[in-house]
């Protein structure tokens, strides 16, 4: 098979032939259709991440089907369609675990770090890190809603928010985009936020009940004139955004980051004593999650806007998504 290998921390992809990897007892081996090029494929890239192994091929957001399985696989069978995101597996007997609190796994494993992930024809993933995909989605739509997707979708169903109440998502982009599609066909009065006001007309196209044009207007102030939010999704990885919108909560609101900044986020602590509210993060989700995210998405037509590439072309790719020059997530086609 070909596959893009990052040899050591900050060098250049290169193209190998590589044998078909063997599923081990409990894992399956995916045939890769489609995989997302995700801006945390940047801690395989970078080095930026503890305890990954060196070469390594990144890749997170995997679609495909499933080629062979494993020794003591019941799950699964060849043929079917299937994703696997962020979360690669976990160990069944740590405390969280044991509460079923499998993303919180103390020996969990992430697709692309722990192990070779998407940026491939083949990856072998442990069986319980598999979501079935839909037959009304296409790959390359799927692959970037194992990660951008859960984020948002599983972020927003696990809000206090209601069918009816104010959500505001702040950022339109690779997350934002899939967040306010969620938000609207979840029922929620649902308001864009976002400092590029040529991204109205997209927002509005999405489902957005309203825009705030953030370079423009103090957004807590809007979201307050609308009655305050129950919740803010926050997916822009600003420190400031995030600050900007705390006072925008509604009773018992909350601001949930899912955009993760580089510095640290500074509240005014008597606006959340005021309202009860929250500021909280939100990470992405296990294999349940993850079909969940992709059932609903096939049942509202939910897709995201993406640009594909070959497997050739993987370096220019990435450089569109680090640049962030991508609208609005880069998909691979092995």
């Amino acid at each position: 098979m070909r596959a893009a290998v990052v040899p050591e921390p900050g060098a250049e992809f290169e193209l190998e032939e590589r044998a078909v990897p063997e599923p081990g007892p409990g894992e399956v081996r995916v045939a890769v259709e489609a995989c997302g090029i995700c801006r945390s494929d940047e801690f395989v890239v970078e080095g930026a991440y503890p305890g990954v192994s060196y070469p390594r091929v990144p890749g997170h957001e995997i679609a495909g089907t499933v080629d062979a399985v494993g020794d003591a696989v019941e799950a699964w069978e060849p043929g079917e369609r299937v994703g696997a995101g962020w979360h690669g597996g976990h160990c069944f007997t740590c405390e969280p675990c044991r509460r079923g609190q499998f993303l919180q796994c103390e020996n969990a494993e992430i697709t692309g770090l722990s192990f070779d992930g998407g940026y491939a024809e083949y990856a072998t993933v442990p069986a319980e890190a598999l979501a079935a995909i839909p037959d009304a989605l296409d790959a390359v739509d799927a692959a970037p809603l194992l990660c951008a997707g859960i984020t948002t979708y599983n972020a927003l169903r696990n809000s206090d928010a209601r069918a009816g109440d104010l959500v505001a998502v702040v950022g339109v982009g690779g997350l934002g985009h899939l967040g306010v599609q969620y938000a609207h066909a979840a029922g929620y009065e649902t308001v864009a936020v976002s400092r590029s006001p040529d991204k109205e007309s997209l927002a509005r196209e999405l489902g957005a009940d309203h825009f705030v044009n953030a370079a423009e207007e103090d957004p807590a102030e809007r979201l307050s004139e609308l009655g305050g939010a129950s919740a803010v999704l926050t997916t822009a990885p600003a420190s400031d955004a995030i600050e900007s919108v705390v006072g925008g909560l509604g009773i018992d609101g909350s601001v949930i980051v899912a955009g993760i900044p580089g510095e640290p986020v500074a509240v005014d602590a008597q606006q959340l004593v005021g309202t009860r509210g929250a500021v909280e993060g939100w990470g992405s989700g296990h294999a349940r999650d993850s079909q969940d995210t992709l059932e609903f998405s096939a049942l509202r037509d939910i897709t995201p806007e993406v640009e594909t590439y070959a497997l050739d072309d993987v370096a220019a790719a990435y450089d569109r998504m680090a640049d962030n020059e991508a609208r609005f997530r880069v998909v691979l086609e092995p």
